[in-house]
């Protein structure tokens, strides 16, 4: 009964879910956004779609590059809080920046809302996922007991 009083309760502040992105500030200048191109790169983003030839190499611009690079970067580290702060040079977008062959990629991210944002507004499909869960940690439960 606890576990059903606990679901109710999330279920509350579940408003859906978004995609998100990490791309690089516009307003950063090119030697910081250079530096944020080589830490990602360095630190496990998937930079070879940036290479000469790759499908994400044009434009061949430090500011396009570091996007791509901060965003593989934040995508693998599965969408951690402060995976895409990059000393200040990178930020969050829900605007997919991909364009022509170069796919940017993604993954969805649950959106939280507090109660009094969207009040009375449940994700159907997420409802269904929770209360499954919940049914099989019941049937788990009873099977262990």
């Amino acid at each position: 009964m606890a576990a059903l009083a606990v679901a109710a309760l999330f279920l509350a502040m579940i408003g859906g879910s978004e995609a998100t992105w990490c791309v690089c500030k516009p307003e950063m200048g090119d030697t910081a956004l250079q530096k944020t191109l080589d830490y990602a790169c360095g630190a496990g983003a998937d930079c070879n779609p940036i290479l000469q030839n790759g499908a994400c190499y044009s434009p061949n611009t430090v500011r396009s590059h570091c996007s791509y690079a901060t965003n593989s970067y934040y995508q693998r580290k599965g969408q951690a809080q402060g995976a895409c702060d990059f000393s200040g040079t990178a930020t969050l977008t829900t605007t997919d920046p991909s364009y022509s062959s170069c796919t940017y990629p993604a993954t969805q991210r649950l959106k939280l809302y507090t109660i009094n944002e969207h009040p009375g507004h449940i994700n159907p499909y997420l409802l269904h996922s929770i209360y499954w869960r919940i049914g099989r940690l019941g049937t788990l439960n009873r099977h262990f007991q």
